[in-house]
């Protein structure tokens, strides 16, 4: 009998204890850590997709008709400024040349014979003249038909990779028909748009800012070598897209970089008196991001904020929180919307002092 009480007495005491360690945990579990945004002066790297320009690229066309006689490159290669490229058949152009030396020929004696006549008075100094016209007008033909001669030579303007060759030898090439195309990739440009209130921003803040220089992700996620520097800033915003254009020069030396790609410019924006808050505070759902919201009866209310930029660990808060709001710093994936909690407030200086990427 006397076993059977103390097993009772047992089993209470166990019961009892069990269900204050239950409560115990149950009260600390629905404790969670909240913090507040904090205002400071930083910077943050923005992302601009951008299209990359050779500083030289043009259409290499043919000037005269004629058949396509010679091709002296090939696709891919690199050219000197005046190498030859393409010679478009010359012989109809070399009889005109023929053909405008012999009349300047003629004309030439004929300005001698008449100068002749004058100085024995048996023609006018108008004759003379007349004479002098007409060499001058075969002067110009002779200099017009070496012009087209010269047309048949495609030359290189400048040091440059040649492009694809989409005539053959051969082929009938019209006047003004494109035979290839040239870039000079020793430097490249990097055209990116940049919204208003962000131009406003760098612009505003140009001495402080420090530097131009931008970075340039390509699309192997690897980094080009060599900074760039923003050069300029075009005149006029797109009223469609609210943007203005920005373009960075970057060297090439290894020419890497190829007319037509696409990269990432990374330019470092600056900011004055910033809302800042810790990224793990944060959940995303459709491409929007929330936060908790803790209000005056320390219920939980989701709200969507929109980001200005983002720093290791922060996001720059564009808006969607005021000053004073209290949101939710750890255990962002464990509550729902409405929920009451209990909460021990934390200073958001010393959150960001100690701060873990992913949300708990």
């Amino acid at each position: 009998m006397n076993k059977i009480i103390v097993f009772a007495s047992l089993l209470t005491i166990l019961y009892q204890t069990s269900c204050t360690t239950k409560a115990a945990e149950k009260k600390e579990a629905n404790t969670y850590a909240v913090t507040s945004p904090v205002r400071v002066d930083t910077s943050f790297t923005k992302e601009y997709v951008s299209q990359i320009r050779s500083v030289r690229n043009i259409e290499i066309r043919a000037q005269e008709k004629g058949f396509l006689q010679n091709i002296y490159v090939d696709e891919g290669q690199f050219v000197k400024a005046g190498q030859l490229l393409f010679r478009i058949m010359p012989k109809i152009y070399e009889a005109e040349l023929l053909k405008a030396e012999a009349e300047g020929k003629a004309a030439e004696i004929e300005l001698q014979n008449t100068t002749a006549l004058v100085e024995k008075n048996v023609v006018s100094k108008n004759e003379q003249a007349m004479a002098q016209a007409k060499l001058e007008q075969a002067k110009a033909e002779i200099a017009l038909a070496k012009l087209h001669l010269s047309f048949t030579e495609i030359r290189a303007p400048f040091d440059g990779t040649v492009d694809r060759l989409p005539k053959k030898l051969g082929s009938l090439i019209d006047e003004g028909e494109l035979l290839t195309s040239l870039s000079d990739n020793s430097q490249m440009f990097a055209y990116f748009n940049v919204s208003e209130p962000e131009y406003l921003e760098y612009q505003t803040n140009a001495k402080s800012r420090g530097s131009s220089k931008v970075n340039l992700l390509l699309a192997n996620n690897r980094f080009l070598p060599y900074k760039g520097q923003v050069e300029v800033i075009e005149s006029e915003f797109d009223n469609e897209t609210g943007n203005i254009a920005f373009r960075a020069i970057f060297p090439n030396p290894e020419r890497l970089l190829k007319h037509g790609e696409t990269g990432k410019i990374q330019m470092t924006m600056p900011l004055k008196n910033a809302m800042v808050i810790p990224q793990k505070a944060t959940y995303e759902i459709q491409d929007k991001i929330y936060v908790f919201v803790v209000d005056k009866n320390n219920m939980l209310r989701s709200r969507n904020i929109t980001i200005a930029g983002q720093i290791p660990d922060l996001y720059v808060v564009n808006s969607g929180l005021a000053d004073d709001d209290k949101i939710l710093l750890e255990g962002v994936q464990k509550v729902k919307d409405d929920e009451k909690i209990n909460y021990e407030f934390q200073k958001p200086e010393e959150v960001i002092a100690h701060l873990r990427l992913k949300a708990e």
